[in-house]
């Protein structure tokens, strides 16, 4: 898909802020840091559109990216992050759920691991849950320009062992640097969504 209009049209925290024009979503779930925004640039073709945060758990909040009047990517505040309170994890913790279990019109999600290591617990508890709910998922290995291609396949075999798919369910390996793997998530995001 060629994206040409990108607006942020809600940032929300409850169900009754969602958008209510049905357009078909896809969520972004990862740690904090693990380069949601800047597969969302890569995604779009904009530089610096998403912010990048030098502040790991700094979005608070759903955030829904309208593109073409066609699609949402919903930005999902990292996990994993430290400094934030036990109260506040919880929150946002309730409103994740909330929306990755209710929503009619999320048609999958996008999830981000750092490539360069194995996956930690809480991507793996991610991952079962999105498996519980029979969420569609693309596993995506972000930053593997940091990681040699001679050892992209061990890459791969390390997360094929780590993460028990689930039928239909796919990994890809991703570079916002070189763009390596952008056409096959589109191909994903098309397929799940019917956006073309």
């Amino acid at each position: 898909m060629d994206v040409h209009n990108v607006n942020i049209d809600i940032s929300a925290v409850e169900p009754k802020q969602y958008p209510s024009n049905g357009y078909p979503e896809i969520a972004l779930v990862g740690r904090s840091n693990v380069g949601k925004s800047s597969l969302t640039n890569v995604l779009i073709n904009r530089n610096g559109y998403a912010r990048t945060s030098n502040k790991p758990g700094k979005t608070q909040t759903l955030n829904f990216y309208n593109l073409d009047e066609k699609l949402f990517f919903v930005d999902i505040p990292g996990y994993g992050y430290a400094k934030i309170s036990k109260a506040q994890r919880a929150k946002w913790g309730e409103m994740i759920e909330t929306y990755l279990t209710t929503r009619k019109q999320l048609k999958g999600v996008v999830l981000l691991i750092d490539g360069r290591r194995a996956p930690s617990q809480d991507d793996l508890q991610m991952y079962e849950f999105l498996k519980y709910y029979d969420i569609p998922t693309l596993v995506l290995a972000t930053k593997m320009d940091k990681t040699p291609k001679s050892k992209w396949n061990k890459e791969v075999s390390i997360l094929n062992k780590t993460v028990d798919l689930n039928d239909g369910d796919e990994i890809q390996l991703f570079s916002a640097l070189s763009k390596y793997g952008k056409e096959e998530v589109w191909k994903w995001i098309e397929s799940k969504t019917g956006v073309k």
